[in-house]
């Protein structure tokens, strides 16, 4: 793998999309804006939310700001459906703000990728839902999900 290439590369398999999936979720649980930006081609085009980030300076400027807001974040991503080179995910992530009010949000990303399986299109929709800090599922310390931690299936999200 280098800054130019991420395997596993379209088209993608059942497996090679789960595979890219949790590699994203990993490298977003990181929370390192510059590692995650180079899961990106240079001219990358995002929709989140209401806002338009196009090219790893930009994805990294947003990334920053969401996690210096979003504190204590952990992300699970779970693969929708797959064709070629395009993956379609659903995902939660809990996270509190500085005033200690926990949320957890949801939602659904499109994905293109090109032929040196960069993602070229991200298109993410999200809502945040407030939960108590007991209602909470998602604990593992700071970084990747362990391999024995449920995902959203298991966890009725």
């Amino acid at each position: 793998m280098t800054d130019n290439t991420r395997p596993p590369l379209p088209p993608f398999t059942r497996e090679t999309a789960i595979q890219k999936v949790r590699m994203a979720e990993d490298g977003w649980n990181s929370r390192d804006p510059a590692r995650v930006a180079l899961a990106y081609t240079p001219d990358s085009r995002w929709r989140n939310r209401a806002e338009f980030p196009v090219g790893r300076e930009e994805i990294v400027t947003f990334l920053t700001r969401k996690w210096a807001r979003e504190l204590d974040y952990r992300l699970i991503k779970e693969l929708w459906a797959f064709a070629e080179n395009r993956i379609a995910v659903r995902f939660a992530y809990e996270w509190r703000d500085d005033a200690g009010n926990w949320y957890r949000s949801h939602g659904n990303e499109n994905w293109e990728f090109d032929a040196a399986g960069l993602m070229r299109l991200r298109f993410a929709s999200i809502n945040d839902q407030p939960i108590k800090e007991a209602d909470r599922k998602f604990h593992w310390p700071q970084g990747p999900r362990p391999a024995d931690h449920p995902g959203l299936s298991d966890l009725g999200l």
